[in-house]
């Protein structure tokens, strides 16, 4: 190993042990309070895993190794038994000194990028304390087990599920696998949202709220605004903002999915969408400035990992896939176009995913009717939510949130057909 490298391999632990003792030493109140491990201490525990692996590489031995790592480890435990004597219970320091030791180690070995991963990533858990303190004060019991039934299914389930098809075409599309994996994706978008509602809370402002709201469900945004709508009609633009912008980011949600499963169709279908997006964003700019308030957002949604519902969406997705396929062997574009509003009058995911599927198979239908699918699709949807704010909304919320409705419903539908 030239000098250089060695030097910037070093350095780099040095580097890595300093960033987690500089984060120890703050959440602490800084150097006048009693810690076991800063950021002097933690560089040198950086460097100190380097120097091991150097030492062990260099005498073609383990052990050198394993016998730095066991005598740090027994310094650590009594300091921690120092500190828990004192009345400091917590092993979260300790834990982070030995992640920083490993982490120079692997500095040594030439894994640069995993060692500055692991040292960011445990950085940015340490600073989190207050936010996982919060969002474990406000999950529930039910949270709690909804989501480990959800997992214990998916991990039992999804590996011995046949990753194959069965029968003729339109059969043929109907992959057992496929479709609990989808299941397992839109999950997970959904419950990244719910995540960080639970984090910041629900009533952190109307457009905060409607922007995590559309991560996880853009429909119960829009029907919960629009009820409390007729209670507080004062309120009419906060909360045609609040809506407008779940709406908005339904169209980036639609592009994630599409971004994850087929890039191909990416390429196409991110003009319409961006459009929509953009005329979208342009009027809660509008709605923003037209009003000054600090009214804050209530909304309930359920867990998104309740199997319940997870097998309901498999379900649909499964059956929106069938006649997807089905729509385009007999009856062409038009159907693939009609099966699509349909499906989008209930769900937006579904569609996507169906035609992200169908798109990238052989035989499957085109990109440019794909992308125009999706944006029907979700046009069909914003119209249902449009449907909702008629139905529920006040008068004054009507008026303030129909012409952002109509601008976004002519831009996505008129770039799809122009110019995709």
């Amino acid at each position: 190993m030239e000098q250089a490298d060695l030097f910037y391999r070093f350095g780099a632990a040095l580097a890595i042990g300093f960033l987690v003792g500089l984060q120890r030493e703050y959440a602490h109140g800084g150097p006048d309070k009693d810690i076991f491990a800063g950021e002097r201490t933690m560089a040198l525990m950086g460097v100190l895993g380097c120097t091991a692996a150097l030492i062990t590489d260099v005498l073609a031995s383990p052990w050198p190794f394993v016998g730095i790592i066991v005598l740090l480890g027994v310094l650590i435990a009594i300091a921690y038994s120092v500190g828990a004597w004192r009345g400091r219970v917590g092993l979260t320091t300790e834990a982070a000194t030995l992640v920083t030791i490993l982490a120079g180690g692997l500095c040594y070995w030439g894994y640069l990028a995993l060692a500055a991963a692991i040292a960011v990533a445990t950085t940015v858990l340490l600073s989190l304390k207050l936010e996982t303190d919060k969002l474990v004060r406000r999950i529930t019991r039910e949270d709690v087990y909804a989501t480990l039934k959800f997992a214990v299914i998916t991990a039992i389930v999804l590996p011995v599920l046949p990753n194959q098809t069965f029968g003729p075409s339109p059969l043929d599309v109907l992959n057992p696998y496929k479709i609990w994996l989808m299941v397992v994706f839109i999950s997970g978008i959904s419950f990244l949202g719910y995540v960080l509602i639970k984090v910041v809370g629900p009533r952190q402002g109307i457009g905060l709220t409607g922007l995590l709201g559309g991560l996880v469900s853009s429909t119960a945004v829009t029907l919960s605004f629009a009820q409390r709508s007729q209670r507080e009609a004062e309120l009419a633009k906060p909360f045609a903002l609040g809506i407008m912008v779940a709406w908005t980011m339904m169209f980036s949600r639609v592009v994630a999915e599409v971004a994850a499963l087929n890039r191909a169709l990416l390429g196409v279908v991110w003009v319409p969408m961006l459009a929509s997006a953009v005329v979208g964003l342009g009027y809660c700019v509008y709605l923003y400035l037209s009003q000054r308030t600090d009214e804050k957002g209530d909304v309930t949604f359920s867990n998104p990992f309740e199997l319940g519902p997870a097998v309901k969406f498999g379900l649909i997705y499964a059956a929106i896939l069938l006649i997807s396929k089905a729509a385009q062997t007999y009856f062409g574009t038009t159907g693939v176009y009609l099966s699509s509003i349909a499906a989008g009058l209930t769900d937006v995911d579904a569609i996507t995913l169906s035609m992200a599927e169908l798109s990238g198979a052989a035989g499957g239908v085109t990109l440019s009717t794909a992308a125009r699918a999706i944006v029907l699709a979700t046009m069909a949807n914003t119209a249902v939510k449009g449907g909702v704010v008629l139905t529920s909304g006040s008068p004054t919320l009507r008026k303030a949130l129909w012409p952002g409705f109509l601008l976004m419903l002519a831009t996505g539908i008129g770039v799809a057909f122009l110019v995709v």
